[in-house]
């Protein structure tokens, strides 16, 4: 969708980082779990933004797809990746009209909601492949200024991987400070 693309380009363009130069807490801690349960080192970064998470993840030796709608983050990521001296497939795509036609062995979700999608980025898994999100929660106050279709209810992450065939090896919410988050590591059955 246009106005998505023309937004997202907005508030990437209006500061030097959006989200940071580190990888996501989450990702951090969990890097030496998901690098001894993957069944293979390709990785897909859904909602990718300026990078930071596929870089990380190139670093830790992944081949890396990450996608987005922003043009200005994408260019902010392939500098990224370029000064991190590593390869990572930047695409730009509308995730609302994207479907899967790869494989992945890891694919990870941080900042971003889509329903629709989780069901197919878990039939894009190869067996035993780790499906991780970490996504904002509604709260009364994100409810006065964000679109709800975009949060996460209390346990609706929990109860979505628990419908998937596999397990959910760590799920937590996150109800503090400004932004509560829901957080699973969800591993597919073999």
């Amino acid at each position: 969708m246009e106005a998505d693309r023309v937004k997202w380009n907005q508030r990437f363009a209006s500061q030097d980082t959006y989200l940071g130069e580190r990888p996501s807490p989450m990702l951090s801690r969990e890097i030496e779990r998901i690098l001894q349960l993957s069944p293979g080192r390709r990785a897909l970064d859904i909602a990718c933004g300026e990078g930071r998470n596929s870089v990380f993840l190139a670093q830790q030796g992944f081949q890396v797809t990450a996608l987005d709608i922003s043009e200005v983050a994408l260019s902010k990521g392939i500098k990224r990746a370029a000064d991190a001296e590593v390869m990572v497939d930047f695409r730009r795509v509308d995730l609302d009209e994207y479907h899967f036609a790869e494989q992945f062995d890891l694919i990870i979700n941080f900042n971003f909601l889509l329903r629709g999608l989780i069901p197919e980025a878990f039939q894009a898994l190869s067996p035993g492949g780790l499906l991780i999100i970490d996504t904002i929660m509604e709260s009364k106050q994100l409810l006065a200024s964000h679109n709800p279709a975009y949060l996460l209810r209390r346990g609706e992450l929990q109860k979505i991987c628990q419908d998937l065939d596999g397990e959910v090896l760590f799920s937590e919410e996150s109800l503090e400070g400004d932004m509560p988050t829901a957080r699973v590591l969800f591993r597919k059955a073999a």
